[in-house]
């Protein structure tokens, strides 16, 4: 069975269809990058062929699907005759509030329960209803299945979830902390175990997913027991156009002084902030330090900002778990910037952590441990696999 696995970002689509049937192979997969911004950025790889490559406008979500699935049945750079080959269709959901605590087959009722939570995942959640809805009318007869970001962090204890607000508040509306990107904690924490030689259920580790959207989780015996994102993935650390943590005063001073409304408050914390309001318009890290190493003040403030929210969420988890035996770099940012891991993992030797930064710079966009050897704490460079994590899910469900 060919599954076709859609992670829908806030500014991209990762997809890979990959063949069940032959031990989960990849045979095509790709990267639909900026969208909405001036230029979009597409990248296809398929099965003994080479990559492929364009920059062209890629004004929504719904743009960037049709041209995969063009692409993936096209005559040279496909590899499927029609898209009828698909058996299925795996779907990263940011948010599944507490109504979905495990994947499911999506119907029109769980349309409609996702649909409900875009209002506390606006840069995420209309993506994956998109998704969503294009792929089931262009393959109304295979299944649909969602696999939400929230439900690896179920595992949270109260002191974790609940938040300082009247008790109600939780009861009533289900106001509390769910936590994002758990495919590609769950995905990753074992793998970098694996790469260590270690046992993750009786280990305690950090993983950071850093991206245009980004957290970090503490994993302590296989379970998420705290995580940066809260009720929805506005909070927690600096995002590429979200504020992450922010004093409620001034959000109401500003929204005051604005005259904002909810709609207004909403788009100003999520895509009106972080490193684009930060930097006077840049969201891209890649740019931020192309801005940082030209001179750019405001883009330097940015990229210290960014790796400064990181280093005090790690030493936070530190503290909550007693220690750390492992640290774990991952997404478009932590795999790939080097730079931003020398800068977060740097001047910590008093906590056990030794970066090599000769290690660190070698392993960008691949795995390895970028620890020195005499570190306490291992230190590592891992590739997530969220789409694997959604292909095995949809898998078992639709088997």
């Amino acid at each position: 069975m060919k599954i076709l696995v859609l992670n829908c970002g806030s500014s991209s689509i990762k997809y890979q269809l990959i063949d069940m049937s032959l031990q989960s192979e990849v045979i095509a997969k790709g990267l639909i990058e900026r969208i909405g911004l001036e230029m979009g950025e597409f990248t296809h790889r398929a099965k003994d062929k080479e990559k492929y490559y364009k920059q062209l406008p890629i004004p929504n979500h719904e743009a960037g699907i049709h041209l995969l699935l063009q692409t993936l049945t096209d005559a040279q750079l496909g590899v499927i005759k029609d898209v009828s080959e698909i058996g299925a269709c795996g779907h990263r959901v940011a948010h599944g509030g507490e109504y979905f605590k495990q994947s499911m087959v999506i119907e029109e009722k769980e349309m409609d329960e996702i649909a409900k939570l875009c209002a506390i995942a606006p840069l995420h959640n209309p993506g994956s209803l998109m998704g969503l809805r294009v792929m089931k009318n262009v393959l109304p007869n295979v299944k649909h299945v969602g696999v939400f970001d929230t439900s690896f962090h179920q595992s949270m204890p109260p002191k974790s979830f609940l938040y300082g607000i009247d008790y109600k508040y939780y009861t009533d509306m289900k106001v509390r902390r769910y936590g994002f990107h758990g495919t590609s904690h769950k995905y990753v924490a074992p793998k970098a175990a694996t790469m260590v030689g270690m046992d993750w259920k009786d280990k305690k580790i950090i993983v950071c997913h850093l991206g245009n959207g980004a957290s970090i989780c503490a994993v302590e015996n296989g379970k998420s027991v705290d995580t940066s994102m809260g009720f929805t993935p506005v909070e927690g650390l600096i995002m590429g156009t979200r504020c992450g943590d922010l004093d409620l005063g001034a959000l109401l001073h500003i929204a005051e002084a604005e005259k904002l409304d909810y709609k207004g408050m909403n788009d100003f914390a999520n895509k009106r902030s972080g490193l684009q309001g930060i930097s006077g318009g840049k969201s891209d890290m890649r740019d931020i330090r192309a801005g940082k190493d030209s001179g750019d003040e405001r883009c330097q403030l940015a990229f210290d900002m960014f790796a400064y929210r990181v280093k005090k969420y790690i030493g936070a988890y530190i503290a909550a778990m007693n220690g750390v035996d492992i640290i774990a770099m991952t997404g478009g940012i932590g795999e790939n910037a080097w730079f931003m891991r020398e800068a977060i993992l740097e001047n910590m030797e008093f906590l056990g952590i030794e970066l090599d930064k000769n290690a660190n710079e070698k392993f960008a966009g691949s795995d390895g441990i970028i620890s020195t050897a005499n570190s306490k704490v291992k230190l590592l460079s891992v590739t997530t696999n969220e789409e694997l994590v959604i292909a095995q899910d949809t898998y078992h469900l639709v088997k």
